[in-house]
């Protein structure tokens, strides 16, 4: 069982509200969408919106969104987008249907960071803006729930194929989130008097025989042992063919799964792996983290100790210097757009390199003969010119540029074989990152 009387917000989850009803796209937009933007006004601080984006951008008002949506209708539909530019992070579109379509104003909104909605005050508000709305446009479906949770419950389709949401639309309760609003034509399929004597928070029916449910007061503690609870007694009551120890052993294995990780990551590239749960979804995010926990690089390999170290063979030592600095100089004009800190080739600046690459899969995207002419000797240049600055090592220059030494201390380093290893797959750049030989040779130079 996952206790979270009091859970911690899991980092970059948010609220995503939907909603989907009828309106009059045919009239008067000002006039019709007036009791819409009432409502959303209404949150006020919470999650007001001050930037209008059709073609142009605009300050919020009424008026401005009228503009953008004229400036960006098409033959059947139209769009804007309502921001806000401060704390908090609300993004939202509003969306209309025009004949021959099925008129209809679509609208979502996401919210950041979740504990906005901690507070039941600023729940109700929230509420209360969406039963508004339901009263004005008749709802096909209206839902406000975590983004992370929706995900693993496979929402929007909540796990149903494309082509069945497409063609049955909510024909029958495939989830229930913290906030709900059921059309009229999916209460009656599932019965008036059982939905009206769901088992919740609150349950409310609006004029046009649709009806608004909310599980519990505050959306932002969904995973809550008592959240889930109510969640899967509305679940069960709206849906008697699922059984109740079922439906929560699924919701608690999502608490599991969204449950805060704290990261401990391996030292020497604490600083790489902390950028990479980010590009996990939400769901999957602190799966990852506890991913990332247990990762222990294997120890650099592209070393010798000084007494087997290989002298300098070139005739000209200087000419080879400046050979391996046009290398590097070659890496800074290949990543100076995309890592800027490349122009410092400072400890750091090896970390973005890493990173940079992990985000491109650079070694599994890129022609292999182009990674090893150009790619391979420009990073190893590189890395070992940030021996020399920031840890006092002298090259020794070979003619074979792969066995080139930068001598730290009691050690030589290889960078260029190093380089040629990172550059075997996108996984290779984390188990022979660049940040990791840098860490491991400061360390050893004390």
């Amino acid at each position: 069982m996952i206790e979270q009387e009091n859970p911690g917000f899991m980092a970059g989850d948010y609220l995503n509200l939907s909603f989907d009803g009828a309106c009059n796209t045919l009239g008067d937009l000002g006039h019709e969408l007036a009791p819409f933007l009432e409502a959303l006004e209404s949150g006020a601080e919470e999650w007001m919106p001050d930037i209008v984006k059709g073609v142009r951008r605009r300050k919020y008002t009424r008026e401005a969104v009228a503009k953008g949506l004229a400036e960006r209708r098409q033959e059947r539909t139209t769009s804007v987008g309502l921001y806000s530019t401060t704390v908090p992070d609300l993004d939202t579109s509003l969306h209309l249907r025009l004949p021959p379509l099925q008129p209809s104003l679509r609208f979502s909104l996401t919210l950041k960071p979740l504990d906005r909605v901690a507070q039941e005050p600023s729940c109700k508000k929230l509420v209360e803006m969406v039963r508004a709305w339901a009263i004005h446009y008749p709802v096909t479906h209206a839902s406000a729930h975590s983004s992370a949770d929706m995900e693993l419950a496979g929402a929007p389709r909540f796990g149903r194929d494309r082509e069945t949401y497409y063609r049955d639309g909510f024909d029958k309760v495939y989830e229930i989130c913290w906030l709900n609003v059921f059309g009229a034509k999916l209460v009656e399929t599932v019965g008036r008097e059982r939905m009206r004597s769901t088992p919740a928070h609150r349950v409310e029916e609006l004029p046009d025989g649709s009806v608004l449910l909310v599980t519990w007061p505050t959306a932002a503690d969904f995973a809550s042992e008592a959240a889930r609870t109510a969640q899967a007694r509305a679940w069960v009551h709206l849906r008697p063919d699922l059984d109740f120890d079922t439906v929560m052993a699924t919701l608690r294995e999502r608490s599991a799964m969204l449950a805060p990780v704290e990261p401990r990551f391996a030292p020497d590239i604490a600083a790489l792996l902390s950028r990479l749960p980010e590009y996990a979804s939400l769901g999957q995010r602190q799966r990852r983290i506890a991913e990332l926990n247990a990762y222990v690089p294997p120890e650099p390999e592209e070393w010798l100790p000084l007494d087997a170290a290989l002298p300098p063979d070139v005739a000209d030592p200087k000419a080879a210097l400046d050979q391996y600095a046009y290398f590097a100089e070659r890496l800074i004009a290949l990543l100076h757009t995309p890592v800027p800190s490349v122009f410092k080739m400072s400890p750091e600046s090896l970390t973005d390199i890493d990173f940079h690459f992990w985000k491109e899969t650079f070694p599994d995207t890129f022609e292999r003969h182009n990674i090893d002419a150009v790619a391979v000797p420009a990073i190893g240049a590189y890395l070992g010119e940030v021996l020399v600055k920031h840890l006092g090592g002298q090259w020794h220059p070979r003619k074979q540029w792969m066995e080139a030494q930068v001598r730290v201390g009691e050690r030589v380093w290889l960078p260029f074989a190093r380089a040629h290893r990172y550059m075997r797959s996108t996984q290779s750049l984390l188990d022979h990152s660049l940040t990791q030989l840098y860490r491991v040779a400061e360390r050893h130079s004390r």
